[in-house]
């Protein structure tokens, strides 16, 4: 039997708990009941990557199945309002505001996907964010799929959160 090293660095913290896992491991929707609404902003981003000319395609108003980025734009926007509805343990929200910005650029080349949601609330909207990225994504994908397959579907984060018990976060420069 091989030897483990004994490691010299500090012990790591303890992580926080995970709020959506009850005392005897089972799932659960965290109760907010008790939380005041507040203002709460997130932003997430994500990238599309394809070929020059699938890009070039897309920016032409060419592609077979029509507009790509405002029927991505709209199908963001469906989908930061339906996220309770897609993940089981988010509380569904009346949300205030969904912005949809998709940038294409040349250097990747391709798409970058912003989404901006914002709620008052018990709790916040970084899933809705995330989810609005993730379907605006895959919409682009699904859009030009016939002039390439190959399209890659790349870092989708949380670039920024404000609001909220745990207060603001914004993602390090390395992660952006």
């Amino acid at each position: 039997m091989a030897k483990t090293a004994k490691s010299t660095s500090k012990p790591e913290a303890t992580p926080p708990a995970l709020t959506h896992i009850g005392a005897s491991g089972e799932a659960r929707m965290v109760d907010v009941s008790e939380k005041p609404a507040t203002e709460r902003v997130a932003v997430a981003e994500g990238r599309v990557v394809m070929k020059k000319a699938t890009l070039e395609l897309i920016l032409s108003g060419d592609a077979k199945k029509g507009d790509v980025l405002g029927t991505a734009r709209v199908a963001g926007i469906m989908a930061a309002k339906r996220t309770a509805d897609l993940i089981p343990l988010c509380h569904p929200l009346a949300l205030s505001k969904v912005t949809l910005d998709i940038t294409p650029d040349a250097k990747l080349p391709g798409c970058i996907v912003r989404a901006t949601v914002k709620v008052t609330g018990p709790t916040g909207v970084e899933m809705e964010a995330l989810t609005a990225v993730s379907v605006a994504c895959l919409t682009i994908y699904d859009m030009i799929k016939a002039a390439e397959r190959g399209v890659r579907i790349e870092g989708i984060h949380l670039i920024a959160k404000t609001g909220g018990k745990s207060g603001d976060y914004v993602a390090s420069a390395s992660r952006k």
